[in-house]
């Protein structure tokens, strides 16, 4: 059982007005027997009593009123059972200073941003400087080896840094959150001994009672996965040093069960949060000024929402063509299309992004819709993992090497310009040379733009730990992975360079980390790209020029290109409105920089 706690609370409260039986029952045979009666009478008395009290005592409906098996929000936004059996003075966190550090992938940043935001409302500060930190939160990732050693290793340097804190006034606690803390948990807690507290990634609203039950001295944990909890209520601190980009989860968890992967195990089965909810952060993310939001999940284009009974109908899920799931086919609820609908339709001038997505999750009217909605990116991931269909169907994936091609050609029929990214495994159980080479093939005839390519690490409790065996020596892993990664950064070039001499709407995101002289941002296909510092003219203005900052729409003329990022010059400020990819007129400002060069196309 996935729930470890060195204190429990009761699991059944007696109602006030009753009063346990269990105190009549010595009574009735203790004391000296009355005369003339016989122990057949006293039986018959003691019985008769018995069922007169017991009738008159609780029924099965009083310990069900008794205990409060869902727990619904109060009106204003507080836990309706924040503390449990713990007073409510005592799991206040009394101005004590918090520093996280978040690892991994962005569902582990919105993690963060809930877990905070459930501390604050106890009374918590947050740090950013680790030496004046009472608590220490690690926000951890448990997709591969490499990612858990890293954080054995900040636990050892917390640990010894926790020591020479107990000399002093001030005693530093050490938690755990996220998916290590449901993997690792006995290793963590009782071989270990390294952390104060556990919080699995379902676990976050338990916070602050967690805290204090270690402020007591004890190691408390909880790391018991739901079948509900999406943190609907839970109005995530967005924490984004810009403060133009934000994250918004959509969903949680994962029923694709692929063989090599962890996360169904870690953050168990998907559940979608209520749409209402999600309009309502991005509603409030655009009043604040932000200018992409990322809507975020697990498998973010599976979103079902069943919250409502108008969403529920006997529709079918429908999935790409050629493509099938080891689970039977969903039926009901408001679909991800319905969903990416309702967002884009908040603020124009918002960038609209989505990951990760699986690819059998993209019906045409997915597609149809990012291509009509000029706020919705013309960027897609699509993970294949591998080009091989026997390694793929080792995988489990639900998908051929000619169905996922299949798909490719669909995207790009639809949405021409579309940019495509992609994740890769290398030296999956049982892969041989010839899968190896069919991969690199598949890398060259799609032409992606981003990569995240990894060699394959097999994690306890995954249908590969189980059915396979992982027989690809490390160094032949490592080989072919670079091999993927050589393929991978030629196809990037390539597709890059079709860019030089375009115009870019670029969204600012701040200064370049190479050159306090130059700015960064990303296109549309979520490329990176450099220019010069300098004023460029003002959208909509004849004369007037202005500097560029964060969170800023410019249109940049692409000079040159490589595998990582494009560099060019900034030409003028924009807007979604009035960018290159709606086809609206430009300033003469704009008309004049174009018109410098013979080269530039729009």
């Amino acid at each position: 059982m996935g729930f470890l706690l060195r204190t429990v609370k009761p699991l059944f409260t007696f109602p006030k007005h009753w009063r346990p039986a269990g105190c009549f029952l010595h009574r009735s045979c203790s004391g000296p027997a009355k005369p003339g009666v016989t122990s057949t009478e006293r039986g018959t008395a003691a019985g008769d009593t018995s069922r007169t009290q017991l009738s008159s005592g609780p029924s099965l409906q009083d310990f069900i009123r008794a205990v409060s098996v869902k727990q619904t929000p109060s009106a204003c936004g507080e836990d309706s059972d924040s503390s449990g059996y713990l007073p409510e003075d005592l799991v206040r966190g009394d101005q004590r200073r918090v520093y996280f550090e978040t690892y991994g992938c962005q569902m582990n940043v919105n993690d963060t941003e809930i877990a905070w935001s459930i501390l604050q409302r106890k009374g918590y500060l947050r740090t950013v400087d680790l030496n004046e930190a009472d608590v220490v939160l690690l926000v951890t990732c448990s997709i591969r080896e490499k990612a858990e050693q890293t954080i054995w290793n900040r636990l050892q340097q917390l640990t010894a840094m926790k020591r020479r804190r107990l000399k002093s006034q001030t005693p530093m606690k050490i938690g755990i959150l996220g998916c290590m803390a449901e993997r690792l948990k006995t290793e963590l807690l009782e071989r270990e001994k390294l952390v104060d507290v556990l919080a699995g990634p379902d676990a976050y609203r338990d916070l602050p009672r967690l805290l204090t039950v270690a402020d007591g001295g004890h190691q408390a944990s909880n790391v018991l996965l739901s079948l509900e909890e999406t943190y609907a209520d839970i109005m995530p601190v967005h924490v984004a040093p810009q403060g133009y980009s934000a994250f918004v989860s959509i969903m949680r968890g994962c029923d694709n069960m692929c063989s090599y992967c962890i996360v169904p195990f870690t953050r168990g089965r998907e559940r979608s949060r209520p749409v209402s909810s999600i309009l309502e952060e991005v509603r409030m993310l655009s009043d604040q000024g932000v200018k992409e939001v990322t809507l975020l999940g697990q498998n973010v284009n599976s979103y079902r929402d069943t919250s409502e009974e108008q969403f529920c109908s006997s529709d079918l899920t429908t999935l790409s063509r050629g493509f099938k799931t080891v689970y039977r086919t969903k039926q009901g609820g408001l679909r991800f299309s319905d969903l990416l609908d309702r967002v884009s339709q908040i603020d124009p001038d918002m960038r609209i992004r989505f990951t990760s997505p699986h690819p059998k999750d993209f019906p045409d009217e997915v597609l149809h819709l990012i291509a009509e909605r000029g706020n919705i990116c013309n960027q897609i991931h699509l993970p294949a993992q591998s080009g091989s269909s026997r390694v793929l169907n080792a995988m489990r994936r639900g998908y051929t090497r000619e169905a996922y091609l299949d798909l490719v050609k669909n995207v790009k029929r639809i949405i021409p310009e579309v940019a495509l990214s992609s994740d890769f495994i290398s030296g999956f159980c049982g892969e041989t040379e010839d899968d190896h080479q069919q991969t690199l093939s598949l890398i060259r005839e799609v032409g992606y733009n981003v990569g995240f390519l990894f060699a394959y690490s097999m994690r306890k409790k995954t249908h590969a730990h189980h059915r396979l065996e992982d027989d690809v020596p490390a160094e032949v892993k490592r080989r072919r992975l670079e091999e993927c990664i050589g393929v991978f950064r030629e196809e990037a070039a390539r597709v890059n360079a079709t860019l030089i001499g375009s115009i870019q709407l670029v969204l600012v995101e701040g200064q370049s980390k190479r050159s306090a002289e130059d700015l960064c941002g990303r296109t549309e296909g979520n490329v990176k790209v450099i220019f010069p510092k300098e004023d460029v003219a003002v959208q909509d203005a004849e004369s007037t020029t202005a500097p560029i900052s964060a969170g800023d729409y410019v249109l940049v003329k692409i000079l040159s290109a490589s595998s990582q990022s494009l560099k060019g010059r900034a030409l003028s400020g924009s807007s979604l409105g009035g960018s290159v990819k709606q086809d609206e007129t430009l300033t003469r400002h704009q008309v004049d920089a174009l018109m410098a060069s013979d080269t530039t196309r729009i």
